[in-house]
């Protein structure tokens, strides 16, 4: 069984289940499907919204996908986006430049913010062995406090304390054309920074040199040392791509989808983009496709709530269902085995 397949019975599972939830707690579950389904794709603006939403999915679930391919657990993302995001903002509150000039700067300053702030774990990952698990964890309440302290003391809100002020329309990936497109969605030039990142990671990791030296570190570090790879410089260098990506998704959030930074929020997005590489299996487009499920879940149950009495608490659990199929389809393995060799004695016996 190969892991797309793995990836179509996880989402299969978590429906069924969600629809069992549904008619335990007396709701249909084919009508409540149905405006779920409606809710994010039901007119070109609610399409604009659910790729608008699963813009940052998408990037952050590339930055997990891409530690889990090259062997490391970057469960900082969170933290990456945030401290990215701020970057990016703080750059256009602060910057005069030409609207092309300055949302390129802020786009590479997002990307470089959220890569430093995952360098700090690749590098006590690769000089002292600490796992990664524990220094993004540490990392993401450190940009939770930077950004706590720091928005209120430089970049304060003209009438609220917990947000910054708003970014001015020539520091913002909104575009009228593309909202017009979509008949006033917020769908922003953030989605196409999310489809670029796709190709240029999907390239790298299949495509070139560096790519194999990373994939091969992540398969046996002892090995790859072995055969002459530079190890340490291949954790941090992975890293430092994968948070990249996710400070990428940060600016994306809080310049496209948004027009300012809250503080004492951690992105869930950060968190959702694990979910969102165990659904995708790992790869650049099943990432992808995987972050546009979640989207449409995600715009679509407010409409669900809205047209029904079904309380939106249902998509989530449905989510949650699917990650945990997902993150243990190695049962579901073990029960297609189990099956396919009772199958094969049960043919041997008949004939």
């Amino acid at each position: 069984m190969n892991n797309s397949v793995k990836s179509l019975l996880a989402v299969l599972f978590g429906l069924i289940a969600g629809a069992l939830l549904m008619a335990v707690t007396g709701h249909n579950p084919i009508e409540g499907y149905k405006y779920l389904i409606q809710g994010g794709l039901k007119n070109p603006e609610r399409i604009g919204n659910t790729l608008a939403t699963a813009t940052p999915l998408i990037l952050t679930g590339l930055s997990v996908a891409f530690a889990f391919r090259t062997g490391l657990f970057n469960i900082g993302a969170a933290g990456q986006m945030l401290f990215g995001g701020f970057c990016a903002t703080a750059i256009g509150l602060s910057l005069e430049l030409p609207r092309p000039l300055l949302l390129l700067v802020m786009i590479l300053i997002g990307f470089i913010g959220g890569a430093l702030w995952a360098v700090v774990p690749g590098f006590l990952k690769a000089k002292y062995n600490v796992h990664e698990v524990v220094s993004t964890i540490m990392m993401n309440w450190t940009a939770y406090w930077t950004v706590y302290y720091v928005v209120p003391a430089y970049f304060k809100g003209t009438s609220l304390e917990t947000e910054s002020r708003q970014l001015p329309e020539n520091a913002m990936l909104h575009q009228q054309w593309l909202s017009d497109m979509f008949q006033g969605s917020y769908i922003n030039l953030g989605f196409f920074i999310a489809v670029i990142a796709v190709l240029v990671v999907a390239f790298l990791i299949n495509k070139t040199t560096l790519g194999y030296e990373l994939k091969a570190v992540g398969f046996n570090r002892h090995a790859s040392e072995y055969a002459g790879i530079a190890v340490n410089r291949s954790i941090v260098l992975s890293m430092f791509i994968s948070g990249g990506l996710a400070g990428l998704a940060g600016v994306a959030q809080y310049t496209g989808n948004a027009s300012s930074i809250q503080i004492g929020i951690l992105p869930t997005q950060g968190f959702d983009g694990i979910a969102v590489a165990l659904l995708g299996i790992n790869a650049p487009v099943g990432v992808f496709v995987s972050a546009l499920f979640f989207g449409i879940l995600y715009s679509g149950r407010g409409f669900m709530n809205a047209m029904t009495e079904i309380p939106p608490e249902i998509a989530d659990s449905i989510i949650a269902i699917i990650i945990y199929f997902a993150a243990t389809s190695i049962l579901i393995e073990r029960l297609y085995q189990k099956l396919k060799l009772r199958r094969a004695a049960n043919k041997k016996q008949g004939e």
